[in-house]
């Protein structure tokens, strides 16, 4: 994994801790409280999803990039 990603999931975590110790601690009913910890792991999932998927087409895009000056460092 790479700094960047080190970093991003970091930040996702250190945010998801965050919010439930948030939600945790703000006076709410208990069925209130479930919902909102439901509702925001749903939003960080999405969230880590769509980072997923930004990396995966990165990495196939330098992948791309490298083979093609793989085969034109071959030919020269």
């Amino acid at each position: 994994m790479t700094t960047n990603g080190k970093i991003i999931g970091a930040l996702l975590v250190g945010a998801a801790a965050g919010a439930v110790l948030g939600l945790l601690f703000a006076p709410s009913k208990g069925s209130d409280l479930r919902q909102k910890i439901k509702d925001s792991t749903g939003d960080l999932a999405d969230e880590l999803s769509e980072k997923i998927k930004e990396g995966k087409e990165a990495l196939s895009g330098l992948k791309d990039r490298m083979m093609a000056e793989a085969v034109d460092h071959k030919m020269s």
